[in-house]
C-alpha cells in the first residue's frame, strides 16, 4: 500500500480537500490512498503574517498547494524557483541535500514531502538570520 500516512495526536486537525477534520481522544493513523488529494496538517500550517523569511515563503507556497488554494502547475513552478534561490544561499551539505530532495518531491508531485523537507530548513535559516543580524 502506498500513499500518505498521517499520524494524528488527540484533537489534532487536518485539512482534507477543503474540510477541516479533527481527530478524537486517542492517537490515530490514517492512510490517504487518493493521489493528489489536498491535505494539510494544521499544526504544519504557516499563517500569512508569519511569512517573513525566504524559507517560510517557499513553505507557504507548498502549503497553498496542499490546501488547494492555488493553481498547482503555477505553484510548482514557483516552488522550484524558490528552492533554486534557497540553494544559492544555503550551500552547506545538509541544506543542499534537503533542498535537492524537496525539488525532486515537487517534480514528482509529492508536495507534502517537499513541505516536510523545506520545514526542516527553518532552524538553519533562523540560525543564519541570527548570525547576519549580529554582525
Amino acid at each position: 500500500m502506498s500513499g500518505l500516512v498521517l499520524k494524528l495526536g488527540p484533537h489534532e486537525r487536518v485539512l482534507v480537500n477543503g474540510a477541516v477534520i479533527e481527530n478524537g481522544e486517542r492517537r490515530s493513523r490514517i492512510s490517504i490512498l487518493t493521489p493528489r488529494a489536498n491535505i494539510l496538517r494544521l499544526r504544519d500550517a504557516i499563517a500569512p503574517d508569519e511569512v517573513t523569511t525566504p524559507v517560510r515563503r517557499v513553505c507557504y507556497i507548498a502549503q497553498l498547494v496542499l490546501s488547494g488554494d492555488v493553481d498547482r502547475a503555477e505553484a510548482e513552478h514557483q516552488l522550484l524557483r524558490g528552492i533554486d534561490q534557497l540553494a544559492q544561499a544555503m550551500t552547506d551539505p545538509d541544506s543542499h541535500a534537503q533542498l535537492s530532495d524537496a525539488a525532486e518531491a515537487v517534480r514528482s508531485a509529492d508536495i507534502y514531502r517537499a513541505l516536510k523537507r523545506l520545514r526542516g530548513l527553518l532552524p538553519m535559516e533562523e540560525r543564519l538570520l541570527a548570525l547576519s543580524s549580529a554582525r
